[in-house]
């Protein structure tokens, strides 16, 4: 049997790819797998404790079992950190290498219902732990981040009475004062869609598959948070 594997972030860098096909034996799943990995790229072993795993861009726990044509991601914890029935959201969820545009997602969650609009820009900063940043580098799971978007979308329409959701990041270098996130948010009113926003800010850093290298003057690393506790449903 027959699975791609697809590796990101620091584990790409571990394994020295990015994605590679392995022969797997029927109903392995996908812990075992990923120590048979670990004995073809040994430096993933040193990263057992912290990795978490996607099958067809949907997080699964260890003992999922893989089947043939299955594509298992290996996911390291995303940059940031460690209810009631979702319901679907139009929303506008992207991944993109091109500049960020906010104009575009308030345009996009503006509504006639709508007496608030709350627009986060992420930027990028020139210092971080008393170190001099020269530029980020964000790497991404596009399939599965867009998929992880809406689903927060969900959750935060489930608490707050929202109009519409948007959000973007950017992949790639990008330098000082440059957009990486955007984050739109409409409501009736301006209370819950602050909250939501506030809500949408800490989940994206939880559980959306997107990476950040920090560059400095010699030296360079990934930037990651504890292993996301509870994933979207």
């Amino acid at each position: 049997m027959k699975a791609r594997v697809r590796f990101f972030a620091r584990l790409a860098e571990a394994a020295g790819t990015r994605e590679t096909e392995v022969e797997l034996g029927e109903g392995l799943s996908v812990g075992e797998a990923f120590r048979l990995l670990c004995q073809r790229f040994p430096e993933l072993a040193d990263h057992a404790d912290s990795v978490m795993y996607a099958v067809n861009a949907e997080y699964v726990p260890p003992d999922h079992p893989l089947q043939a044509g299955d594509e298992l991601a290996l996911i390291p914890p995303v940059s940031g950190g460690s209810r009631a029935r979702p319901e679907p959201v139009e929303g506008l969820f992207e991944v993109t290498a091109k500049p960020l545009d906010p104009q575009r997602l308030v345009d996009h969650v503006r509504k006639d219902e709508s007496g608030a609009v709350v627009l986060f820009l992420g930027v990028v900063r020139n210092n971080n732990l008393g170190r001099r940043v020269l530029y980020l580098e964000y790497d991404a799971y596009p399939e599965m981040a867009t998929r992880v978007m809406r689903q927060i979308a969900e959750e935060a329409t489930a608490r707050w009475p929202l109009s519409d959701v948007a959000m973007q990041h950017r992949t790639g270098r990008l330098e000082i004062g440059e957009t990486a996130l955007l984050i739109a948010v409409s409501s009736p009113h301006r209370r819950e869609a602050f909250e939501a926003c506030h809500h949408l800010i800490d989940r994206f850093k939880e559980v959306v598959p997107i990476w950040k290298k920090e560059v400095w003057e010699g030296g360079e690393v990934w930037i990651e948070g504890e292993p996301a506790g509870q994933l979207p449903e």
